[in-house]
């Protein structure tokens, strides 16, 4: 098994919907076999869509996986489908370079330029030391081993010195090992979903804060985790207690045009936790709305009909 970077455009220009599949070409195949089994990261390139012209890619890592399987399309035989799994959002996304550190030291020229030809390849195998350093960049409860301080320095990278050492009785990289547990994947879903709407209702528009400084609103999965619902902010929603338990029992969903609809026999009085407009309040980062598909599963599998 080996790591491995795959370059997915903010308008793709495959099929992908990287939660839940990436689409590729079959020149590509021997790369991502070997990543059978082990986790990827994400990176979103400069261009944002197949038109060479587009610009306003981040040119940062932004979320990890696991690659479950690959599939031949059955729709174009030079491609195929790698089937992902255990995706979750980096907290801040990763720059491909900080000053004179490539986090992929496959992208970097001897004379210290960036490669292209090594950028053109939108599928990259990645060293565990360099994968470990994106993670530690990226979460920010996650510490970077000492194999991958050694190979860099944490002060290059505006990380702080005293991280946790690296123990290297572990048969799983620490920052691996910790990435994959339910405990954190829950927490960082909720920070991410939290922060996207600024803390308030999604359907009420409420933002209430409690004593002590936390917010009361909570996250909830669009497509249920149960259903292999993908801990990503685009199936996520903020909700208030009552209408999380609503919208989990399929009593409230939400339209292609983010209309909030109830299904029969819900009480009247339920409108009054509803938006006036009786649409959704959306996160002004577009990338972080929900997805249609996601939406499209709860309606049909959640939902108790209209």
């Amino acid at each position: 098994m080996a790591k491995a970077v795959f370059t997915t455009k903010v308008n793709p220009t495959y099929d992908d919907l990287p939660e839940v599949r990436y689409h590729f070409p079959s020149t590509y195949l021997n790369q991502v076999r070997p990543a059978v089994g082990d986790w990827i990261v994400y990176y979103e390139p400069r261009r944002t869509s197949g038109d060479t012209s587009s610009r306003g890619g981040r040119q940062a890592y932004y979320a990890v996986a696991r690659v479950a399987s690959i599939e031949r399309d059955v729709n174009s035989l030079d491609h195929h489908y790698a089937r992902i799994t255990d995706y979750v959002e980096l907290d801040r996304p990763v720059p491909f370079r900080v000053g004179q550190h490539y986090f992929e030291s496959v992208l970097m020229r001897a004379d210290g330029q960036t490669s292209k030809g090594a950028f053109g390849r939108a599928v990259r195998t990645i060293p565990d030391p360099e994968f470990e350093l994106i993670l530690a960049a990226g979460f920010s409860s996650l510490p970077a081993s000492n194999e991958a301080h050694e190979r860099t320095g944490s002060s290059q990278l505006g990380m702080a010195e005293d991280q946790a050492p690296f123990d290297a009785g572990l048969t799983e990289r620490p920052l691996i090992q910790k990435a994959l547990t339910r405990p954190f994947r829950d927490e960082a879903f909720r920070r991410h979903v939290r922060i996207a709407y600024d803390n308030r209702c999604a359907i009420s528009g409420l933002k209430l804060i409690n004593g002590g400084g936390r917010p009361e609103v909570q996250a909830a999965h669009i497509q249920p985790v149960a259903s292999a619902g993908p801990d990503s902010v685009r199936n996520g929603l903020a909700l208030s207690g009552t209408l999380h338990w609503m919208f989990d029992r399929g009593l409230i969903s939400i339209g292609d045009d983010f209309s909030i609809l109830r299904a029969k026999g819900v009480p009247d009085d339920v409108a009054r936790l509803i938006r006036p407009e009786a649409h959704l309040l959306l996160p002004v980062d577009v990338a972080a709305r929900p997805h249609l598909s996601f939406l499209r599963f709860h309606r049909q599998q959640v939902f108790k009909g209209g």
